[in-house]
């Protein structure tokens, strides 16, 4: 578990499953996101998030996130492979009403000093969709970088959009 002035990110288990059907089922909140997160989302997609979370070994990568015990969305760190092993992939959502309260950047500076400690990367990165500005000032509140744009480079819901590319250093 990660505590933070509000919030607490938590391993997932079955006493979630409702909670983020509820929240995580939202066009709005799926427009931000990988098409690896299911939309509609139901509660046999939360089920499987769940279940697989359990079978991963090693540190916890994928966090529930609560405030005062209710769930807001999740976030995770992803490690990347082969020769870029030495870093991970940060990535988080929040259920619509909990938009526009620092909680994302709250969360992605404790995921990110977790990944630094406790899963040994020197790096951790985000890609952003181009048209989600609010994301990527989430990144920039917590100390990422712009280190570049990767131009018409995603595909999400019929349009083409770029990719903005941040990250963030064990040493800085």
């Amino acid at each position: 578990m990660i505590r933070t002035e509000r919030l607490e990110l938590v391993p997932w288990d079955d006493a979630h499953v409702d909670a983020v059907v509820r929240i995580a089922d939202s066009y709005r909140v799926w427009l931000n996101l990988r098409d690896t997160f299911p939309h509609p989302y139901t509660a046999e997609d939360a089920r499987g998030w769940v279940a697989f979370n359990r079978e991963l070994e090693g540190p916890a990568q994928n966090f529930a996130l609560l405030r005062d015990g209710e769930l807001i969305g999740g976030a995770g760190v992803e490690p990347l492979e082969d020769v870029q092993r030495i870093g991970g992939e940060i990535g988080y959502w929040l259920g619509e009403p909990y938009w526009g309260h620092g909680y994302a950047t709250e969360a992605v500076r404790a995921l990110t000093e977790y990944a630094f400690s406790e899963m040994d990367l020197m790096r951790c990165e985000a890609g952003v969709f181009g048209y989600n500005l609010a994301s990527a000032r989430v990144l920039e509140k917590a100390g990422y970088a712009h280190e570049g744009t990767l131009r018409r480079a995603v595909l999400k819901d019929g349009r083409i959009t770029d990719r903005l590319l941040y990250a963030k250093l064990r040493e800085e």
